[in-house]
């Protein structure tokens, strides 16, 4: 089932709490990238969502589920989720790995296939990930970590990652001076819309 570029939706998450930070200015680039085929973008800012722990009660994954018996605000993003043809996750990395924000929506994606009739609901999902970090190296900043988080979660669901756009920056809005690094998340934009309108 293919989509137009015109109607291909992406949705993105961002997991820093600074909604300026260096991981959204990587986030923007890339829904730059995405408008600029025609696709429709929406951005949750996952810092301001209530969003609890999972609980491994297993609710989720009992026949006829309902969904998540947790109550929050990831019930607001659940059909986001299964709507979105692309996802993109940006993050920056908190003590050796994605930060707790992140980690929190990946957990409560358990639940995700409760929400709809298709057997696996991340199966056609298109993914991009955008990550920073303050030390300059990505093995010694725990960015490669969440790198391996993500391909690993995403490998067990059988959703495709798109591409990953990394880069070192430490203080507030510094990643804008590698200017190769935001040509590269632009192109990563314009790839995800186009592979998930495919």
């Amino acid at each position: 089932m293919g989509n137009d570029a015109e109607t291909t939706k992406v949705l993105v998450l961002l997991g820093s709490p600074r909604k300026k930070g260096n991981s959204a200015v990587l986030a923007n680039q890339i829904i730059e990238g995405a408008q600029s085929t025609g696709a429709e973008v929406e951005t949750v800012y996952l810092n301001g969502k209530k969003i609890r722990a999972c609980q491994g009660c297993y609710v989720c994954q009992k026949p006829d589920s309902k969904g998540c018996a947790q109550q929050d605000d990831m019930q607001e993003i659940y059909p986001k989720l299964l709507e979105a043809n692309a996802w993109v996750i940006a993050t920056p990395v908190y003590w050796f790995n994605m930060t707790a924000q992140t980690k929190l929506f990946m957990d409560r994606m358990f639940a995700l296939s409760a929400y709809t009739d298709a057997r696996n609901a991340f199966e056609n999902k298109r993914i991009a990930i955008a990550m920073t970090y303050g030390d300059t190296d990505p093995f010694r900043s725990g960015c490669t970590n969440a790198l391996r988080s993500f391909q690993d979660s995403f490998s067990y669901t059988r959703s495709k990652i798109v591409g990953m756009v990394y880069g070192s920056a430490d203080a507030l809005g510094a990643i804008k001076d590698n200017t190769a690094l935001l040509d590269e998340a632009r192109k990563l934009g314009r790839k995800v819309a186009r592979t998930a309108a495919s």
